[in-house]
């Protein structure tokens, strides 16, 4: 393919993609096929002489579109949002043209240096404390991660180093596996199971602290099992609280947990990686207050604010905890540039050495959007869950299982548990709409979150009309 063909097949390309969007909610959400249904479609080896364009075409119809569930369409109700929009889309195809590995500052000074003031805007725009924000005086600053998975285990790995050198300096006769052994992490038992994850991967103990009615952890719950370790001779060391969970988005009270985090030298983090996008409006960014208290502060862009995946932002109070933790400098990623105090080299800032120029699609969102059209976005969809809220409150038959505070609604039939994981199986195999489960108090329980940028009223009223149909269908059944 040569220049000509690239620029003819591109504007295909760009026609083909605008097509798929525009007509999503055509397709099926979620897909009718079996495991292996691929295999059985394309040859088993590569071919040894190159195909047609346009077979290839053909082939993403015939083989690929009928194995994707569609979370992009406004019938996608599951899990949380995947944000897309086009100025994200046209970024990233930016970013792949340009192809640079950045590394370092030297690798791409514009790769780095647009990253740093684009999570500066973030964070302003989250009214971030300054000394998140890398252009101040402070001595933290922002970098995006693949995902808040890969964001909480850096997270911990420095929180862990940076304990392991606060016991050595007073107990220097202490080998640092013994020390890691002794160690433990918190975190709340309404928790992502990336967190519990990351303390798997970390070596360290990782407690699930109870919460509360509203799923919410408290202070005094974390201050009592911090008390009991203590008092076994462990070593509190790391609580990552939670702003908006996966079952139910629920708010861990970060006012309390902080100054106790603080007092005990535990290192805290904010895993807000769906709620986050919302604290840009002013009305959510209550929420947020007590990340002051925090040594760093994770979202996704990527679920909610309109920034294409992957674009997970992670912030830290002291970009030295995170940079002593991970920093190796040999000599071909050496440049002259490192030392002058100006430069960021973002590679000892997470797992990987090659990063992709991801800044490039928040720099085209946040300046096509601007900041009222992407609170416009958030605020319409916490509408469409609270309309959705009231469908659901209007029919006597379910009940709303908590509180709906953002784009989220927690929802079940009256009855038993498996009443409902059978409405959910009729729901799911009709392919109409896409929800899946969570437990609540030992509840099974349907989760309906707004998902599609192009979700309006009408999707969501017939998304009600298909969730009734198949209730009154179950109920009918001599077994319920």
């Amino acid at each position: 393919m040569d220049a000509a063909e690239f620029r003819r097949r591109g504007r295909e390309m760009v026609d083909y993609i605008a097509d798929y969007l525009e007509n999503i909610e055509q397709r099926p959400v979620y897909p009718d096929v079996e495991p292996g249904y691929l295999r059985t479609l394309i040859p088993t080896e590569a071919p040894t002489e190159p195909e047609s364009y346009e077979d290839i075409i053909k082939d993403v119809e015939r083989v690929i579109m009928p194995g994707v569930t569609h979370w992009h369409s406004p019938y996608f109700f599951a899990y949380y949002a995947a944000a897309s929009s086009y100025p994200a889309m046209l970024a990233d195809m930016l970013c792949t043209a340009i192809g640079c590995i950045g590394f370092s500052w030297a690798a791409s000074p514009a790769c780095t240096e647009l990253e740093t003031v684009m999570l500066d805007w973030l964070g302003k725009m989250l009214n971030l404390p300054d000394h998140f924000i890398a252009g101040t005086h402070g001595h933290g600053g922002g970098v995006i991660q693949g995902t808040a998975s890969e964001a909480t285990l850096m997270s911990l790995l420095a929180a862990r180093c940076k304990a392991v050198r606060h016991v050595q300096a007073s107990k220097p006769e202490k080998s640092e596996g013994t020390i890691i052994s002794e160690l433990v992490a918190y975190t709340s038992e309404q928790a992502h199971s990336s967190v519990e994850r990351a303390a798997l991967i970390g070596g360290v103990v990782m407690r699930k602290v109870p919460t509360d009615n509203n799923y919410t952890v408290v202070g005094d719950a974390l201050k009592k099992m911090v008390e009991e370790d203590k008092a076994a001779g462990l070593i509190p060391f790391y609580f990552c609280a939670t702003l908006g969970t996966t079952p139910s988005c629920a708010f861990d009270r970060i006012t309390e947990l902080g100054p106790l985090c603080n007092k005990e030298n535990m290192w805290m983090h904010i895993d807000a990686a769906y709620a986050g996008s919302a604290f840009i409006c002013p009305e959510f960014r209550p929420l947020l207050n007590g990340v002051e208290f925090a040594d760093s502060f994770n979202f996704n862009p990527h679920k909610w604010l309109l920034v294409n995946f992957d674009c997970s932002a992670l912030w830290v109070k002291k970009r030295a905890d995170i940079i002593g933790a991970f920093k190796m400098e040999p000599l071909y990623l050496k440049h002259e540039n490192q030392e002058s105090g100006l430069v960021t080299d973002y590679r000892h800032w997470q797992i990987p050495l090659g990063r992709r120029f991801r800044s490039l699609k928040m720099w085209f969102v946040f300046r096509m959007y601007g900041l009222s059209g992407i609170q416009a976005h958030i605020r319409k969809q916490v509408a469409l869950a609270k309309e959705f809220e009231s469908l659901v409150r209007a029919d006597q038959r379910f009940e709303i299982c908590a509180e709906v505070i953002m784009g989220l609604v927690c929802f079940r039939l009256k009855g038993s548990n498996e009443r409902n994981q059978n409405l959910l199986k009729r729901i799911n195999t009709n392919r109409e709409i896409h929800l899946v489960p969570c437990q609540l108090s030992g509840s099974f329980v349907l989760r309906f979150a707004i998902c599609s940028r192009a979700t309006e009223s009408r999707h969501i009223q017939q998304a009600w009309r298909h969730i009734t149909q198949m209730t009154f269908e179950l109920l009918q059944e001599p077994s319920h």
